[in-house]
């Protein structure tokens, strides 16, 4: 893989290019950059499914996006990344031949202690955010194999980018900081991404992965939605000076979609905001020196493997 920082694009984040007849799924999709995610891969023409743990918010949602993209087609998947037993029933359920595209956004991350755990014993955030999301591919990895070049797209997080792996302490049971234990968990997944590409080209696989994050995304920069929760006046004014440097959800949602519907765009990849990686356009972006740790991303791939028991490169799975 190469870096190429002149990379030419005519690439418009306000007129992605035509997917009719494609299906994507994005998890996490009510709220947040999911939710812009879905809303401006559905202007594609495309199928796009939400998944969501909470189907209130996901019908919420849905009509937010039919009320904004004229012909949408968008449903709603339920979704809880926090119950492994759930997630081989939920990839059934996607009721498709084929699936074109996953983008791996959903994310829980807890402000203060105490530590929590998912019925699986399971950290938290590190059980919902990177392995709730290591078998969800597992069980999708047959859809997105009959699908002629699917790609799994994973959005990370800036705040990863100062963090690294505990590989003794995962679970984060001998020290749990939340906001730590968050910037770690978006940072397996970003590990996650690209050692599945890695395995996906050992196997010769037409399916690529591809990491991104949306830099600095607030929901106080981001345009309103109804009849999706609405931001008051006096956060947007405290927040306003804050745009010089970074954006809102809005903008923070293009680095996924670039990468579901750019046909440069290439596996193994990282993508992000273009200035200062906090704001603006989206382009690829040299790797972070701590991601091209392949022994670190090996130790993990197998911690996630014993962890859920599945195998998310294997299309047999």
């Amino acid at each position: 893989m190469s870096f190429t920082s002149s990379r030419p694009s005519s690439w418009d984040v306000h007129r992605p290019p035509r997917a009719e007849g494609r299906v994507f799924l994005v998890t996490g999709g009510n709220a947040g950059i999911g939710y812009f995610t879905a809303e401006q891969l559905s202007a594609s023409g495309a199928t796009v499914v939400l998944g969501s743990r909470d189907p209130a918010k996901a019908e919420t949602a849905l009509e937010s996006i039919r009320s904004r993209v004229p012909g949408a087609r968008v449903r709603a998947l339920r979704l809880d990344l926090a119950d492994q037993a759930s997630l081989r029933t939920a990839a059934g359920a996607l009721e498709a031949e084929r699936l074109d595209a996953v983008v791996l956004n959903a994310g829980v991350a807890l402000d203060d202690p105490p530590r929590r755990e998912t019925g699986d014993g399971h950290e938290l955030m590190f059980g919902t955010n990177h392995l709730g999301h290591f078998a969800l591919t597992a069980h999708l990895m047959p859809l997105l194999a009959a699908a002629p070049a699917a790609r799994v797209v994973t959005v990370g997080s800036f705040a990863a980018k100062s963090e690294r792996l505990d590989l003794a302490d995962l679970q984060s049971r001998r020290d749990y900081r939340p906001k730590r234990t968050y910037g770690r968990s978006k940072l397996a997944q970003m590990y996650f991404g690209l050692e599945l590409d890695r395995r996906l080209r050992a196997h010769g696989s037409t399916v690529t992965s591809v990491v991104v994050h949306p830099g600095g995304a607030l929901d106080a920069l981001t345009p309103a939605r109804p009849p999706l929760p609405a931001v008051t006046a006096a956060a947007r004014l405290r927040a306003a000076p804050a745009a010089l440097l970074v954006q809102g959800k809005d903008a923070g949602a293009w680095p996924a979609v670039r990468a579901v519907l750019d046909p440069t765009v290439r596996g193994g990849q990282l993508w992000g905001p273009r200035h200062f990686g906090l704001r603006g356009t989206p382009r690829e972006e040299p790797l972070w020196t701590h991601l091209t740790d392949t022994t670190v991303a090996a130790r993990l791939w197998d911690a996630g493997r014993d962890l859920t028991g599945t195998e998310p490169d294997r299309p047999s799975v």
